[in-house]
Formats: C-alpha cells, sequence, structure tokens
C-alpha cells in the first residue's frame, strides 16, 4: 500500500483542471467544472480517487472526471478512465448498478393535449410498470434458460417477445447489446435476483418522467431529432437492478485475490482489479456483460409499458402518438473501443462510470440517422428542475476518449437528504411546481429531493462550453414515477 498521494492542482481554463502527476500517478488527472463547481467537488474525497485512479497499470492519457463527479466505490462516480492491453479492469471502474443508463423517446403530443390528464397518466405508468425494492411483475415469469438467452442477446431479446420494435435496436448503445456475455460467469444468486425483477424500474434515483420541451438550443439539432418546442418527451432511467449489483459484489473479493496475485499494487483497495488479459479479467467482462445486457432489457420492456400506458390514456395507437426512440446511453460500463492515442488508433477498455459516450459527427458507431449531428447524449437531472439532450462532438473524441457527464451528481448522501426532507409535504411541494410525482414510499421521495442533487443545468454548460458534448433541447418535467 503507498502512501497516500497529495494532490496538486491547477486550473487550465475556465472549464479545466489539472491534477499534476505526483508520486505513483502514472498519468495526471483532469477534472471538467467551472470554480464554483470545483469548490463544490472538493467537499468529499472525489479529486483524490481521480488521483488514486491514476496510479493504476496501462491507464492512457489521463484519469478523467467530469462536472458531476462525486466520491464512489474506488473510481469517482463522474469517473473516466481508459486502459491499453498492458492494463486492468475493474469492478470499481464500472460501480455496481451495471448499465445504469437512460433513454429518451419523443413523441408527437403537444402538452396541452396531455396536461389535465397527467395525474392519471401518471397513476397508469406507476400500476403498469414495477417500481422499488424488490419489485415485479406477477404477469412475466421467466425460466432459466429464457434468463441466460436474455443475458446473451440483451434488448433484441425483448424484442423479440414483443417488447417493442426491431428499429428500436437501431437507437440503443451497442444495439443493446454487449457482446462477450457468458452466463456461465454469473452467479446463481445473480440469476436469482434478476430472474425476479426483470421489467422492472427499481428505487434510488431511478424514474421513468413525462417531460415537456422547453427550451431549444439548435433548431436543426432538435429537428434532426425530432424534438419541437412544447412537445412531449418521455425519460427512462434504470439499471441491471439486483442482478448487476450481485456480480460486482461477486466479484469485488475475486478482483482483491487478483490484484495480489498478478503484484497490482493498489493505493486503495476498493480498486482491486485484474489484468485485462487475464482469466480474472475476462470472466468479470464476461458477467459485467450479462449485467449490461440485462439492463438493456430492463429498459426495453419498460419503454413497452411506457407506450402501452400512453395508448390506453389517449385511446389512439402508440404508433400514432410517434413515441419512438431517440436513443438510449449506458452510464455505468466498460467497453472495448477504438480512439486515437498519440495520432494513432488504439484498442482501449474505457471505463465510464457515471459518465455517457458521446460519440462525434461522422462516427460509424452513430446511428445513421444522427451521423451528420453526433451521437445523443442523454443528461437526466432532479425530479424537480429539468433534464438535457446533447450530441457528442470531435473534442470529445480529442481530450476524453468520447466521453461526457452523466448527470446532475448528488451533493448530499441519501441519509442527509432524508434528514432535510424531514417534515416536507414532498408531494404536495412538487405539484405546486406543476409536477405530478408517485413513488413507492416517503423514504425514496426524501432521498431524492432536488437539493440532493447539483444544479444541471451548471454540470450542462461546463461541458457543452469546454466543447465535449453541445446542447441541443431542455426537457422540464411534468410527470414523475419513482421506485
Amino acid at each position: 500500500m503507498e502512501k497516500e498521494l497529495t494532490l496538486n492542482i491547477k486550473q487550465i481554463d475556465p472549464y479545466r483542471w489539472k491534477i499534476e502527476k505526483e508520486g505513483g500517478m502514472r498519468v495526471e488527472g483532469i477534472v471538467y467544472a467551472d470554480s464554483r463547481i470545483m469548490e463544490e467537488i472538493k467537499r468529499d474525497l472525489s479529486l483524490r480517487q481521480v488521483a488514486n485512479v491514476a496510479t493504476l497499470p496501462g491507464i492512457v492519457r489521463a484519469s478523467l472526471a467530469m462536472p458531476d463527479i462525486h466520491e464512489g466505490y474506488g473510481f469517482p462516480i463522474g469517473g473516466v478512465a481508459a486502459f491499453d492491453e498492458t492494463g486492468v479492469i475493474s469492478p470499481g471502474g464500472v460501480g455496481y448498478d451495471i448499465n445504469c443508463g437512460v433513454r429518451v423517446l419523443r413523441s408527437n403530443l403537444r402538452r396541452e393535449e396531455i396536461q389535465d390528464m397527467m395525474k392519471e397518466l401518471v397513476n397508469t405508468l406507476f400500476r403498469n410498470i414495477p417500481t422499488g425494492v424488490g419489485s415485479h411483475r406477477k404477469d412475466l415469469k421467466l425460466g432459466i434458460e429464457e434468463e441466460k438467452g436474455l443475458l446473451r442477446q440483451g434488448a433484441r431479446w425483448a424484442v423479440s417477445r414483443g417488447y417493442g420494435y426491431e428499429r428500436d435496436l437501431d437507437h440503443i448503445e451497442e444495439r443493446g447489446c454487449i457482446q462477450g456475455a457468458d452466463p456461465g460467469e454469473v452467479s446463481d444468486r445473480a440469476m436469482e435476483r434478476g430472474r425476479a425483477q426483470v421489467g422492472t424500474l427499481g428505487s434510488g434515483n431511478h424514474f421513468v418522467e413525462v417531460d415537456v420541451i422547453s427550451e431549444i438550443y439548435d433548431e436543426k439539432l432538435a429537428s434532426t431529432l425530432g424534438l419541437e418546442l412544447g412537445g412531449v418527451a418521455v425519460q427512462v432511467h434504470t439499471g441491471s437492478r439486483g442482478l448487476g449489483y450481485q456480480v460486482c459484489d461477486d466479484f469485488i473479493g475475486v478482483m482483491l485475490r487478483a490484484a495480489s496475485k498478478y503484484g497490482i499494487e493498489l493505493v486503495d483497495r476498493q480498486l482491486c482489479c485484474a489484468p485485462i488479459d487475464s482469466e480474472e479479467g475476462r470472466r468479470y467482462f464476461a458477467a459485467m456483460a450479462c449485467a449490461a445486457n440485462f439492463a438493456f432489457t430492463n429498459r426495453q420492456m419498460i419503454t413497452h409499458w411506457v407506450r402501452e400506458s400512453f395508448s390506453h390514456m389517449l385511446k389512439r395507437p402508440s404508433e400514432d402518438l410517434g413515441l419512438e426512440l431517440i436513443y438510449d446511453v449506458c452510464h455505468n460500463i466498460a467497453k472495448f473501443e477504438t480512439h486515437n492515442v498519440d495520432g494513432k488508433p488504439a484498442k482501449l477498455c474505457v471505463h465510464r462510470k457515471g459518465a455517457t459516450r458521446a460519440l462525434p459527427p461522422g462516427h460509424p458507431q452513430t446511428p445513421a440517422a444522427y451521423r451528420e449531428i453526433g451521437q445523443p447524449v442523454l443528461i437526466p437531472g432532479d425530479m424537480g428542475r429539468c433534464s438535457y439532450v446533447l450530441v457528442g462532438t470531435e473534442a470529445a473524441s480529442q481530450e476524453t476518449f468520447a466521453s461526457s457527464c452523466h448527470g446532475a451528481g448528488r451533493v448530499m448522501s441519501r441519509t442527509q437528504a432524508t434528514k432535510r426532507a424531514k417534515g416536507k409535504n414532498i408531494l404536495r411541494e412538487m405539484e405546486d411546481m406543476g409536477i405530478i410525482v408517485r413513488a413507492s414510499g416517503w423514504d425514496t421521495l426524501a432521498e431524492e429531493i432536488p437539493e440532493a442533487y447539483k444544479d444541471v443545468t451548471e454540470v450542462v454548460n461546463v461541458v457543452h462550453n469546454a466543447g465535449i458534448a453541445r446542447k441541443v433541447v431542455q426537457l422540464k418535467p411534468l410527470g414523475v414515477i419513482k421506485g
């Protein structure tokens, strides 16, 4: 165990900060933030974690942090790190909620068409979509072999069973399936937890939200995405539920032993890892890919029930409502991608933990419909403020391994938020703001009060002004369901 690293932080420009290479750091740290957000970031240990990640073998260019950064397990939440073939893969660089992610659907609807039915629409969504800890759909029974197929195929498994359309797959990162998934590497306990939770929203910061497009920053980009001022959109934010948590938990012990076995010095045990090309590294990736595919499936099934709920309320087929998927992005993932390093293409294992891929215009993995404008970057905020749709840029490709922020980022722990919310009538406060909220319990609402988060507008303005993503539209909530 090395002695604690010192932090020498210098401001590069209004939106970038450098943590100088010190001690065992192999590369520098780069943090995207303005001066006000940086003061907020300094309140926890996340900057120390950025420096710690920079000590890991094979890390390329820099240990990166987005403006929504806050303290996490080993790696900070809001961190990005890429490793070459000599490097490592780490569960802490992905997180417990593997492929927690978000998708946005557009529609042909206008706010005025649904305003008077919002309460009933939110109640319908809450009935149709299982939410909260331990939630499950009673009409959905999954056998072991079916579950294995789901883990291998991801969103395609759901589409093949009538949950959505083939065209949805063209608008999901990796087409809704991380290759290399092996259910044989997923423990029986993880399989058991997943079997009961597929197609569920979960608790915490997960949600389904009905939004109105409240501001447009670039008419051409918005038009390409099919978004108009005053139009209605829907966000779905959830992940791999208990299955993903269990996969991470199972492999923490494996990776601690692997780090010792391969002589990897850890400045923090939570950075436990294994060489990418080791047996342990390959096993973790295979299990992680299963959890990621579970999450893709989860969001796809919930999307189907969103469409059904709108169709029921408006007495029209969902196709007539134009409820089409714009895009679906991962937030917690490790993936093999090709990026330019020192002017040459290199295959890297990119860890994004609380970060969003942000491919530039012209990139072959960007859906054909968006090839000219760049990959949609979806940034949800808290339930009381707003969210954003952006697109990726060439600067992101050059600086951040095509990555951007993923949300607002917490400034309070869940315990602190619950204390702050004591005595509040949160549902009434939200309704007074024009937002209808349903949740499975007061505790979830208390943990998710708006003041528990940074202002997502400030966070998004950093990545926009730094040039690593470009603002397209703002979304404001009309109705929200939470676990």
